[in-house]
C-alpha cells in the first residue's frame, strides 16, 4: 500500500515531535483559569480610559490596578488600560461608560459636575484647612454621599484618586486676594470658579484647557489655576512670570465602573474591583505629591518666582470666599457641607462658641425645607456675631441630617445632648421625627425650638418643665381654620390622609370640627408613605360624590394625587396641609396644578408681605445666597422660622445670663417683645404656653404662574 515505508516513518516521527514540542509549550505557559466544575472559565476583559499621560502616578496607579485584580482574580478578570483619551474625550468617556461601552472611567470631578453638580464640592476654594482634612471627607461620609449620587447616571462611584491641589499662576506677585483685583483670570466654564476670583475683584475669561498657554502668551488672559503636573505639562510656567503655592483647590478624578457592567459582575468580582482601587487611593495620592517635588524644581529652574502662602494669607483668602460654600450648598447638598463643618468642627473645634444644633431632613423629601432651616439659623447667628454674639460668646451651628427617620432623629438628639457646648437644638418638619426627639429632649433637659412640625403631640398637655417650644403652627388651632376654608370651596369634602401620627390626629381634628356642623367626609382613605398608584381612593372619593377634597400628605404622595386628579378632571378643587410645600412640590408637579384648584394652609410669605424685619430678611437672603431678584425664596416659612427660632433662643441665654440648659429653659418663658420675621413675640412664649404662633398667623396659600407662594382668598 505504501510505495516507501521509510518515508512514512519519518513522517510519524516528525509529527510525533512536533506535537511533544507544542505540549511543552502549552505546559510553560499559563495554566488556564477553572471554574469549580473543572471547565475552563471564562476571562471577563473590562477596559479603563482616562485622559493622563502614561508617565503619571495616576496612570502608573491605573496600571497597578489592572495587574492586581488579573492576580486576585486568578487570571479571570482582565484590565486594559487606556490613557491620554485614547478612547475619547473625558465628555465621550464619560457617555461611554453611562451607556455601557466602557467599563471603567477615571474622569475629574469638574466635569462629572455638569451631570452630578454635588461634584463642585472639591471645588470649593480653601474650605479645607489641610490636604489631609480633604482627604478625611473624601474617603468618609461626605464622599460616600457624592459617589453615591453616581448611580443617578448609571455609574457606580468608587473612590477618588488626584491630579493634585491646584495653585495660582500670574505675571505678578499673588500674596493676597486684592492682588488679584482688575486682572484677567482664565477659569473652566464653572459658576462656583467664576465666583471664587470674582471675590477677589478679577474678571473671569473660559477658556478651554488646551488653549490656556496660548492665552497666557497672548496676554488675553493674566493668571489661571491648575495643579503643578499641569502646570508644567502644559508649560504654562513657560508664560507666566509667578507661581503662589495655594493649595486652595483640588482636581480630583474619580474612580467610576459602568453600572452595566458592574451588575453583570458576581458579587465577589465588584468587591473585587472596589476593594482593589480604594486600596491603591493612597498609594496614587502620596506618588501624587511626591511627584510634585520635582515639577516645582522645573518650574523653579525656568525662572518664575515661587511664592507659599503664610497662614495669614492663606487666612485672608479663606475669608473672601466664606460665603460661597453657602451660594452653592443646594448644588452640592446641604447634608454634605453639614457633615464636612461637624467634623472640621471636631478637630479644630473646642473654642468658646456657643453650639446651636439643627436637626432636620437634608436629603430627602424635605431636604429643600432643611435648607431653609440651616439658612435661617445661619443669618440670624450671622447677625447676632456680627453684634458681639451671646454672653461675650461667638455662636456656631452644627446641623445633622435625620434624613425624616425618627431612630436618626432620637441618636441626633442624643449626640446634642451630650456635648456641653450645645445651649439647644432646633427641629424641622416630620412630626413622627419630631414626637419621638421631643421624649429625649425632656430626659436630657435640652431646650428644643421646632421651627415646623404642627401635630398636637409634639408640645406637651403639662408644660411644666417642658422644655419642648414651638415656633410653628399647632393643629390643635390648624384644623378649624383649615374647615373653614375647606367648607367655602365645596359641602361635600372627602380626605385622603397619610397613615402617620400626623395623618391621623388631622383626620380626628377636622372631622370633629365637621360634626360640629352636622357634616362629615364623604370618604376617608389613608395612604402608607412611598404609595404610587391613587387610583382607587381617588375613584372612592368621586363616587362618594366629593366636590372638594382635603388632601394630609408629603410632596411625593401628594403629587401622586394631583396628578391622578389632573388626569381624571373631576374633582380638582384640593385643600391641603402644609406638608406639601416642604419640597418643590410646585416645580415637580407644575404640568398637573394647571389643571386643579390648589389652596393649602400656611403661616408665612415674603410675597406681599409689609413687615420691615420680613423684608430685611429677604434682602439678607438674597444677597448671601446671591439669589435672583426675579426668584421667589424656596420654602419661606422654614427661613422665617427658623430665623425667629435662633434669635428668641439667643434672647433667652442672655436674660438667663449662662448658658445652663434649665436656666435657658425657664427664660424662654418669660422673653421680652421681639420684633421677629414672622410676627412681633409680645412675648413668644409663657409657663403655660409653648407655641408661639396663634391664628392670627394663619393663612390659606397657592401658588402663582412662577411657583412662588402668595396668599389665597380665605
Amino acid at each position: 500500500m505504501f510505495k516507501n515505508p521509510v518515508a512514512v516513518v519519518i513522517g510519524l516521527i516528525l509529527v510525533i515531535a512536533l506535537l511533544l514540542a507544542t505540549s511543552l509549550v502549552y505546559r510553560n505557559g499559563p495554566e488556564p483559569v477553572l471554574s469549580n466544575e473543572g471547565v475552563p472559565a471564562k476571562t471577563t476583559v473590562l477596559r479603563l480610559g482616562h485622559n493622563i499621560p502614561e508617565d503619571s502616578a495616576l496612570h502608573q496607579a491605573a496600571v497597578r490596578f489592572a495587574a492586581l485584580v488579573a492576580e486576585r482574580s486568578g487570571g479571570r478578570l482582565q484590565v486594559e488600560v487606556f490613557p491620554a483619551q485614547q478612547l475619547g474625550t473625558d465628555d465621550k468617556m464619560l457617555e461611554m461608560a453611562r451607556r455601557g461601552e466602557l467599563d471603567v472611567v477615571l474622569i475629574p470631578t469638574a466635569k462629572v459636575s455638569v451631570s452630578v453638580p454635588a461634584m463642585q464640592y472639591a471645588d470649593l476654594p480653601f474650605y479645607f484647612p489641610a490636604r489631609e482634612d480633604l482627604y478625611d471627607m473624601l474617603d468618609g461620609e461626605p464622599g460616600r454621599i457624592l459617589l453615591g449620587k453616581l448611580r443617578e447616571i448609571d455609574l457606580v462611584g468608587v473612590t477618588f484618586w488626584e491630579n493634585g491641589f491646584k495653585h495660582f499662576t500670574g505675571n505678578r506677585p499673588l500674596r493676597n486676594p486684592a492682588d488679584f483685583a482688575g486682572m484677567n483670570i482664565r477659569t473652566m466654564k464653572s459658576r462656583l470658579l467664576m465666583e471664587q476670583f470674582h471675590s477677589f475683584g478679577a474678571h473671569t475669561i473660559p477658556i478651554d484647557f488646551h488653549a490656556t498657554r496660548q492665552a497666557l502668551a497672548d496676554r488675553v488672559v493674566d493668571g489661571q489655576e491648575n495643579p503643578l503636573v499641569a502646570i508644567v505639562s502644559m508649560g504654562l510656567h513657560e508664560v507666566q512670570s509667578h507661581l503662589t503655592l495655594s493649595s486652595h483647590g483640588y482636581l480630583g478624578y474619580i474612580f467610576m465602573i459602568s453600572a452595566q457592567a458592574f451588575d453583570r459582575l458576581g458579587a465577589n468580582d465588584q468587591k473585587l474591583l472596589i476593594d482593589t482601587a480604594r486600596e491603591l487611593t493612597p498609594w496614587e495620592r502620596s506618588e501624587t505629591s511626591r511627584r510634585e517635588a520635582a515639577l516645582l524644581e522645573m518650574i523653579r529652574q525656568s525662572g518664575v518666582s515661587i511664592h507659599q502662602l503664610t497662614p495669614g494669607e492663606r487666612a485672608q483668602f479663606a475669608t473672601a470666599t466664606a460665603h460661597i460654600p453657602g451660594i452653592f450648598e443646594e448644588v452640592i447638598g446641604a447634608d454634605v457641607l453639614a457633615i464636612s463643618e461637624e467634623l472640621l468642627d471636631r478637630k479644630y473645634g473646642g473654642g468658646e462658641e456657643i453650639v446651636v444644633g439643627l436637626d432636620v431632613d437634608l436629603s430627602q423629601e424635605c431636604r429643600r425645607s432643611g435648607l431653609g432651616f440651616r439658612r435661617g439659623a445661619t443669618l440670624a447667628i450671622d447677625e447676632i456675631n456680627a453684634s458681639g454674639g451671646v454672653l461675650g460668646k461667638q455662636l456656631k451651628l452644627i446641623a445633622r441630617d435625620h434624613k425624616g427617620l425618627p431612630s436618626l432623629g432620637v441618636s441626633d438628639m442624643e449626640y446634642f445632648g451630650s456635648r456641653s457646648d450645645v445651649v439647644g437644638v432646633l427641629g424641622g418638619v416630620q412630626s413622627s421625627v419630631v414626637v419621638a426627639q421631643a421624649d429625649v429632649v425632656r430626659r436630657l433637659g435640652l431646650p428644643f425650638i421646632v421651627a415646623w412640625a404642627a401635630a398636637s403631640e409634639v408640645v406637651a398637655q403639662d408644660r411644666t418643665a417642658d422644655p419642648v417650644f414651638r415656633v410653628s403652627a399647632s393643629d390643635t388651632l390648624v384644623a378649624p381654620f383649615v374647615i373653614e376654608h375647606l367648607l367655602r370651596r365645596g359641602r361635600r369634602p372627602a380626605i385622603l390622609f397619610e397613615n402617620s401620627l400626623w395623618g391621623r390626629g388631622n383626620l380626628e381634628a377636622m372631622r370633629a370640627q365637621l360634626r360640629k356642623r352636622g357634616l362629615d367626609f364623604t370618604v376617608a382613605e389613608s395612604f402608607n408613605r412611598g404609595e404610587t398608584n391613587f387610583e382607587l381612593p381617588v375613584s372612592r372619593a368621586e363616587q362618594g360624590g366629593a366636590d372638594v377634597l382635603m388632601m394630609i400628605a408629603a410632596p411625593y404622595e401628594g403629587g401622586q394625587i394631583v396628578k391622578r386628579l389632573a388626569e381624571r378632571g373631576v374633582l380638582t378643587r384640593v385643600v391641603s396641609h402644609w406638608g406639601i410645600s416642604c419640597g418643590d412640590f410646585w416645580g415637580d408637579n407644575s404640568e398637573a396644578l394647571a389643571k386643579v384648584d390648589l389652596s393649602f394652609f400656611q403661616t408665612f410669605t415674603f410675597v406681599g408681605n409689609d413687615r420691615v424685619a420680613s423684608r430685611a430678611l429677604e434682602r439678607r437672603y438674597r444677597a448671601r445666597y446671591a439669589m435672583d431678584e426675579n426668584l421667589d425664596v424656596p420654602v419661606p416659612q422654614a427661613l422665617a422660622q427658623a430665623y425667629d427660632s435662633v434669635h428668641l433662643l439667643a434672647l433667652a441665654i442672655r436674660q438667663a445670663g449662662t448658658t445652663e440648659r434649665a436656666a435657658v429653659q425657664r427664660a424662654l418663658e418669660s422673653l421680652p417683645p421681639f420684633e421677629g420675621a414672622v410676627r412681633t413675640y409680645a412675648p413668644a412664649f409663657s409657663p403655660r404656653r409653648h407655641d408661639a404662633l396663634g391664628v392670627e398667623n394663619f393663612h390659606m396659600a397657592r401658588y402663582a404662574s412662577n411657583g412662588a407662594i402668595v396668599r389665597a382668598e380665605h
